[in-house]
């Protein structure tokens, strides 16, 4: 068998160095998500139009605002693929074509795209769109990529259920992009071929409407001689059905090794907190790998940041083969981050040593918040004083997006994050 795998490493005086290194990508449900995410390391994003995106309760982008948001990645060397991922119906087709145009017009990069016949029109009317398949598709095999390479398409985003063993087969065999989900929510239906929030609500999701039916709360009986008998108990939780988190950061070199082309970080609906952390995370994992692979060491530390951010319980997905109940979630539901969003720097007067914070969770004096961002080490210190706008003395920033100033510890900067310990987490 011909290894098709890019070459991975290569010595460099004396030392091996990982030469290909993976493209992080990260979701962007607006604009504000879009620039947290390229300053915190992203090397792209992923978007949604307000039109043939499969999710349609984000807040989603104009063609303006896509603009804008090319603009600002180009500055930080990064890139924009917007999803245009529904399964079309015949009336989604009238205006595709000048849809597709202005993406391209726009400085797009790419599209995520699963319909054929999308595929075939951005061939036809925006050539300088890259296509990637999307996980919608439901690839899992080498075969099938080695289709849709000849059919055209520049990348694949494998399905959240092939292995670490067909991933690397995948790679192996056929010379295209390769992108999986490395971090976020699954789809306890195969690949989101759910048909039960469309059967329950009405809202189709394969084209952005899913009301995420599968984590309601649910009964379960067993049908008995026409008779329904329950299979639960007074004290359970009616929380039948859905997966643990993905999470594949201690994976994360082996990856690498395999040669896979993107990372991608789900959730586009999630906040700019959840966003900017696991970006980070991820990148300061990518990075130190490799940087010295042969030396590399695993850090508790990073999954200990990730638990700061809302997560469901997390574990390997299909990584490691055919999920058991262990990657279950079974009457439990909560989320339980570690600590809270609370505030997104604005200014810094170096000076004073004033921060002025745009309030995102409500804190008071003598509460211990936690500083991160990229060009800053985490640190943590207790609030001391608190002034509005104004200057009038506060006990308390209580109100959303409540503009307060107060004394740091250290230096911050514009769109560095506050945060705050989550007393209730378990």
């Amino acid at each position: 068998m011909v290894q098709l795998v890019d070459k991975i490493s290569e010595i460099r005086k004396g030392k091996r160095v990982i030469v290909k290194k993976p493209e992080l990508l990260a979701p962007a449900g607006n604009l504000e998500k879009l620039k947290i995410a390229v300053m915190y390391g992203a090397d792209a994003v992923f978007i949604g139009g307000q039109e043939y995106s499969l999710r349609s309760n984000a807040d989603n982008f104009t063609l303006e605002e896509i603009k804008e948001g090319v603009s600002f990645a180009k500055k930080y060397n990064a890139k924009v693929y917007v999803t245009t991922n529904i399964i079309a119906h015949n009336e989604n087709i009238p205006g595709l074509e000048n849809y597709l145009r202005g993406l391209e017009d726009a400085g797009v990069s790419g599209i995520i795209v699963a319909d054929p016949l999308i595929i075939e029109t951005a061939k036809k009317v925006a050539p300088g769109l890259e296509r990637h398949l999307s996980t919608q598709q439901s690839l899992s095999n080498w075969r099938a990529a080695q289709y849709w390479k000849e059919e055209g398409l520049e990348r694949v985003v494998l399905a959240r259920e092939t292995t670490a063993a067909e991933i690397k087969e995948i790679k192996e065999k056929v010379d295209i992009e390769v992108e999986i989900f490395v971090h976020g929510a699954l789809c306890i239906a195969y690949s989101g071929r759910c048909v039960l929030s469309n059967h329950m609500t009405a809202r189709d999701s394969n084209r952005g409407g899913c009301c995420q039916s599968c984590r309601w709360n649910y009964d379960l009986y067993r049908q008995e001689a026409g008779q329904a008998i329950p299979l639960f108990s007074d004290n359970d939780v009616p929380f039948a059905m859905s997966s643990k988190d993905l999470n594949l950061l201690k994976y994360v070199p082996q990856l690498i090794e395999m040669g896979i082309d993107s990372f991608k970080i789900e959730g586009r609906m999630k906040s700019i907190h959840y966003v900017a952390t696991v970006v980070s995370v991820y990148r300061k994992v990518i990075d130190a790998y490799c940087a010295d692979p042969d030396h590399f060491e695993f850090k508790d530390e990073w999954l200990q940041e990730l638990a700061k951010c809302a997560n469901r319980d997390t574990d390997y997905g299909f990584y490691k083969g055919l999920p058991g109940y262990q990657q279950q979630l079974f009457n439990e539901s909560r989320q339980k981050p570690s600590h809270d969003f609370a505030g997104m720097v604005l200014d810094y007067d170096e000076e004073t040593k004033m921060v002025t914070v745009q309030q995102r969770n409500f804190f008071k004096i003598g509460d211990q918040v936690e500083f991160f961002g990229p060009n800053i080490d985490n640190f943590t210190m207790t609030v001391k004083n608190l002034y509005d706008e104004e200057g009038n003395m506060l006990d308390a920033a209580r109100h959303p997006l409540q503009i307060v100033r107060f004394q740091v510890d250290q230096p911050v900067h514009r769109y560095n994050l506050m945060r705050k310990e989550n007393v209730h987490a378990v």
